[in-house]
């Protein structure tokens, strides 16, 4: 492995010899330079690790040659040292970017540690991360295969969650396919978990059940609603918890996080079902049967959220919720710059709903164009496009605006998706639905190994087309492949984002109460 070079610029580096000495003797490589100039030379000729840069030179300050050197080399990591204490001086240095501000006289140790803040942090963090989860490893799996409950369940999902986010940056390789494999492994016992108390859940045979979509607004939101008070309820489409957790940091810098739960999406974890159910607070065969008129059957052409707002205000009314709100649903880009200017106007509601749909439409065209299946090649990298988009979006705009306006804020979603790898065969007739991870038809063909059915709609109150109608899901990260020109739509489906059925990613899914700082 190459020495780390440093290049030390001080106009007394004489006086400097013990502490360059010091830092050979450690393995490090240092060239000096008494002037702004010189150095400037120096790092345009050779590459440099690092620079330590005195701030009080002759001629160039180190302020100018700072300023020039990070315009050239904006990634070069710069150690600012100074006699001077002046608060004016500390701000022009960190405003030039500076990676780290020593004060003279500085001692070896100083320096030593000023190093590997900047040159090693990384490693260092990554091995401790490392070193860290090898050692909850074990714990973390027995809690897997013990007999857990949905919180329990929602507590190792967030500590999976952690590890893979942390993990992330690491070199080693090995450490994230241990990871891969307890995170699988958690999957399959979470759909049998699923499997054995979804039924009861759904029929509230047992009260130890999660918050579901339709019981969502009337246990967590409707106890914040009153005429003196204002909520802003915003669902992303489709975002799944990891996503919400690398979006967390930036909006902590105007909101303070004050719940951060997880709740369940009902089956199919698609729209239709999950978020007509969620704000009509009814399961879908109860909206089908009380309000025919707003609910788009499987089979039927048209949209099927299009009444979501008709359900909410009839939701309302049913809990005696007398309140002024609005609903806003955002599909492109034009739609959210229209919603940002007509902020203001909508701050007379209690309650203001926005429905955001970027994270669907992502995961939608990660499958059908290959540019997008490029840049989200993995899970890391669909976070990173969701991060990206989000900080230069109109949503974000929106957030700041109420953090002005100190309003809080319900951050939340429908379902979430998961990466799919698996390929399962399943046939039906025509009839038979499109989705890759839920299957509803007549006389379908499956392995009953392979997936959860409820042959009986009834059981789960979902609709049925017809009166032999079923509902098959896949579990993990399985998909529904057809027989017919099985590998072509094998090769074209894995890989990709799905959702609607049984997993970890899709069901349990982010709950967050945000408030203005």
């Amino acid at each position: 492995m190459s020495k780390i070079r440093i290049l030390w610029v001080d106009d007394e580096i004489d006086l400097l010899k013990p502490h360059i000495m010091f830092l050979e003797q450690k393995g490090y490589e240092v060239a000096t330079s008494n002037n702004g100039d010189e150095a400037l030379e120096m790092v345009r000729k050779n590459p440099f690790d690092i620079v330590f840069l005195d701030e009080q030179m002759p001629g160039m300050s180190g302020i100018e040659t700072l300023e020039i050197m990070k315009g050239e080399y904006p990634g070069l990591p710069v150690v600012m040292i100074t006699k001077s204490e002046e608060e004016s001086i500390m701000e022009d240095a960190i405003g030039s970017k500076i990676s780290d501000y020593l004060i003279k006289p500085v001692n070896p140790k100083q320096i030593l540690l000023s190093l590997k803040k900047n040159l090693e942090n990384k490693k260092l963090v990554s091995e401790k991360t490392t070193q860290s989860y090898q050692q909850t490893f074990g714990k973390l799996g027995m809690e897997i295969s013990g007999q857990l409950g949905h919180n329990e369940w929602a507590d190792v999902y967030k500590k999976l969650t952690r590890w893979e986010l942390d993990l992330e940056s690491s070199a080693d390789s090995g450490i994230k396919e241990v990871l891969n494999m307890q995170k699988d492994e958690a999957g399959q016992v979470f759909s049998k978990f699923i499997e054995n108390h979804y039924i009861d859940w759904i029929n509230s045979r047992t009260a130890n059940r999660p918050v579901l979509s339709h019981t969502l607004l009337k246990e967590n939101l409707f106890p914040l609603l009153n005429r003196d008070k204002q909520i802003f309820f915003i669902l992303i489409d489709n975002l799944r918890y990891d996503q919400w957790k690398i979006i967390q940091p930036i909006l902590e810098n105007r909101f303070r996080v004050e719940r951060d739960d997880i709740y369940f999406s009902i089956l199919p974890t698609v729209t239709q079902y999950a978020r007509n159910a969620m704000f009509a607070g009814l399961l879908p065969s109860e909206i089908e049967r009380k309000y025919p008129q707003y609910w788009t059957g499987e089979n039927e052409e048209g949209t099927k959220n299009q009444f979501e707002d008709k359900l909410l205000a009839e939701n309302l009314k049913r809990y005696g919720k007398d309140i002024k709100f609005s609903y806003n649903k955002v599909l492109n880009l034009n739609v959210g710059k229209k919603l940002v200017d007509t902020m203001p106007n909508l701050m007379g509601n209690n309650l203001n709903v926005i429905v955001y749909n970027f994270v669907d439409m992502l995961s939608h065209a990660r499958t059908e164009m290959e540019i997008i299946r490029e840049l989200a090649d993995d899970e890391a990298a669909y976070r990173s496009i969701t991060l990206s988009w989000f900080e230069h979006s109109p949503l974000f705009d929106i957030f700041e605006f109420l953090a002005d306006k100190k309003v809080d804020i319900i951050l939340t979603t429908d379902h979430g998706s998961v990466r799919v790898h698996n390929p399962v065969k399943v046939l039906g007739d025509r009839n038979t639905s499109t989705n890759l991870r839920y299957k509803t038809g007549k006389s379908l063909q499956y392995n009953r190994k392979e997936v959860f059915e409820v042959r009986n709609p009834d059981d789960i109150y979902l609709p049925r087309a017809n009166v032999s109608s079923s509902f098959v899901f896949c579990k993990k990260n399985d998909f529904f492949a057809y027989p017919n020109n099985y590998n072509y739509y094998v090769s074209y489906f894995r890989n990709t984002f799905q959702h609607g059925g049984v997993s970890m990613e899709e069901m349990m899914i982010p709950y967050i109460h945000l408030k203005a700082k």
